[in-house]
């Protein structure tokens, strides 16, 4: 069968989302209704599936997932795709603090703004910003990339000890362990790629302000803090 659709008005979370596990394996694509925000929306679902959310969400949407692909037509609250393993959140708006914490593969796309501490302590996968990021951008981030097309507040990359945060716009300072480097051809090509498939319309013009934030040293936290390569 094709695709499901779940009215949550009315429901709690926990009640959605056992519905929604159990039509998982007999859907291609499940579309929740009336979702007014609720939070831990598509929590833990392990299915390969695609599963629209049909306005906004609350807090932790798609937190813990494997798999799969999650589109939120409108905003998300704080940590929406919390440690997912494998996967896709795509969100139309905007999304609050902490999105993509602890991710450790998939794909986190956030159209316009986000706030504080995307991608804290993320081990790998990507994340891409369309708009502003918040403060503490990549906190303690492992690896994998984040990808903001617009403005990074201030202490960008905090205690960062892998991975790469992409910054089209403005820096306002850097965190501890934080360097700025300039982009390869190759870092270039793969941004318009990617950045491509997912919707976004750059000029070239555009791509070439980009710059990254690395890490300073790769083991900030033992012994004399120095630079790395």
């Amino acid at each position: 069968m094709q695709e499901f659709t779940i009215d949550a008005g009315g429901q709690p979370p926990r009640e959605v989302n056992r519905t929604l596990k159990e039509k998982a394996s007999k859907y291609k694509k499940i579309v929740i209704e009336n979702p007014n925000a609720a939070h831990y929306l598509v929590a833990g679902l392990t299915e390969p599936i695609d599963v629209e959310i049909a306005g906004s969400a609350g807090y932790f949407a798609a937190t813990m997932i494997h798999g799969a692909r999650v589109h939120i037509q409108g905003n998300a609250g704080w940590f929406p795709a919390d440690n997912m393993t494998e996967g896709e959140v795509i969100i139309e708006g905007s999304a609050g603090d902490g999105v993509g914490q602890g991710i450790y593969d998939g794909t986190v796309v956030v159209k316009k703004n986000v706030g504080s501490r995307t991608g804290m302590i993320m081990k790998n996968g990507t994340i891409i910003v369309g708009g502003n990021s918040g403060f503490m951008n990549g906190m303690f981030m492992m690896g994998g990339r984040i990808i903001v097309l617009g403005d990074i507040a201030k202490d960008a990359g905090e205690s960062m000890m892998g991975g790469t945060i992409y910054v089209g716009g403005e820096i306002e300072s850097l965190g501890k362990n934080a360097k700025v480097k300039e982009l390869e051809a190759q870092e270039l090509d793969e941004l318009r790629e990617l950045l491509t498939s997912y919707g976004f319309q750059l000029e070239e013009a555009q791509y070439q302000k980009f710059r990254k934030i690395v890490p300073w040293s790769k083991e900030p936290f033992y012994g004399k803090e120095t630079e790395e390569g």
